[in-house]
């Protein structure tokens, strides 16, 4: 395969011309993707799924959904790993911190019902 027709970003290839523009079937790729992850989104409401199933998909899906904006409409997927740490890192320590803290509520609630 032929490396002169790939895109290649100035960070990861410092001294090759920087290539300012993706092709666009990039794009129309990641936008079909989102279609089809909305779609999915709107089908589980559509067959009425219940309960912590419905919760648990459609979470995932919006997950999803969100992580191929950041990484491709905000470019994220071509920077460095050092950035990608600083904007994603904190977001995943404070939901790991919600659920330690949602867990250490449930105890104390149970607790709480459990004497009285």
């Amino acid at each position: 395969m032929n490396d002169d027709t790939n895109f290649k970003h100035p960070s990861f290839y410092p001294k090759a011309e920087p290539d300012n523009s993706h092709p666009i079937s990039f794009y129309l790729i990641a936008w079909l993707a989102l279609f089809i992850l909305s779609a999915l989104s709107y089908y589980i409401d559509y067959v009425n799924l219940e309960g912590m199933v419905r919760w648990v998909l459609i979470t995932i899906l919006a997950l999803l959904k969100a992580g191929l904006i950041v990484s491709v409409f905000m470019h994220l997927a071509w920077e460095r790993v050092a950035l990608i740490y600083t904007i994603l890192l904190p977001p995943i320590l404070l939901i790991v911190m919600l659920a330690i803290f949602a867990n250490d509520g449930n105890a104390i609630n149970v607790l709480r019902y459990s004497l009285s």
